[in-house]
């Protein structure tokens, strides 16, 4: 392929656009590192004296292997979950293409469009009705509801580009409804599988809101809500905050860039119908 100027001008262009993306990281990261009144001072500049203390520290005040534990089992059994419903479901309305499928698909799609602010409190009165209000599994079935609309669009769209004519020959050969979707299906749908986890992983880790509303023992707090009381209303410990920060969006990081070559894959696959 020649090099023309076109094509020096959109690598120009990308790098630019690529750096304006990473200054937020290099003030989160470059601050974590300095005392309070260094930052205050001078935000942008680098630090005079690398303070990894206070990483020390907040690992510390968190308690962060436990606000780390609790993040982890929300997000891998949320995870979990929503790829088996979500799965099994879409493949369900696929393969039976009568008129209540569709209503059903359309409900579920419609659902994405209604804001978390408009059913938060009532799903707090019914949650306290309920008594899961201070549990993990209670904010776990939260998050598979409010999961499942997206996960099953996608496996959905996914599903329709699988050919019927290996499922309709493994029944031939013997095969059960539940062998052929876990035998020879779900192993197809890998590369959207592996789309909506790193999706999926990426509102639950960093979601704020629900876990605010439904978390209030300090002993289940996730790494957002902890990271917060850095950041009061009168008084922000910015050092402290920043390099708590980095603690919390690390794992996640390293998880999406480990994954983030199936994302464009899955999502391609799954528009083609």
């Amino acid at each position: 392929m020649k090099y023309t100027k076109k094509t020096f001008t959109l690598e120009i262009i990308a790098i630019i656009i690529a750096i304006i993306f990473l200054i937020p990281f290099y003030f989160v990261i470059v601050n974590s590192l300095k005392s309070f009144s260094e930052i205050l001072t001078n935000s942008a500049a680098l630090p005079d004296q690398l303070l990894f203390s206070n990483y020390l520290k907040v690992w510390q005040i968190l308690d962060f292997p436990k606000v780390f534990l609790n993040s982890l089992i929300i997000t891998v059994i949320s995870n979990i979950g929503l790829v088996i419903i979500s799965s099994m479901a879409a493949w369900k309305l696929v393969r039976t293409p009568h008129r209540f499928s569709k209503i059903l698909f359309i409900l579920f799609v419609s659902a994405m469009v209604i804001p978390f602010q408009a059913v938060m409190i009532p799903l707090v009165q019914w949650s306290g009705m309920l008594g899961i209000i201070n549990s993990l599994p209670g904010i776990i079935f939260m998050y598979f509801g409010f999961g499942v609309p997206l996960t099953l669009f996608l496996y959905h769209g996914f599903i329709k580009t699988v050919p019927i004519e290996i499922e309709e020959s493994a029944r031939i050969d013997g095969c059960s409804q539940f062998r052929v979707f876990w035998n020879i299906v779900f192993p197809l749908l890998k590369p959207i599988t592996v789309t909506v986890i790193i999706l999926n992983t990426l509102w639950i880790w960093n979601d704020y809101l629900l876990p605010l509303l439904v978390l209030q023992d300090p002993n289940l707090r996730t790494i957002p809500l902890a990271t917060s009381s850095f950041f009061a209303q009168y008084t922000k410990q910015w050092d402290m905050g920043l390099a708590a920060l980095v603690l919390g969006i690390t794992p996640v990081i390293i998880f999406f860039l480990f994954l983030q070559k199936h994302i464009i894959k899955g999502i391609a696959a799954g528009s083609i119908k």
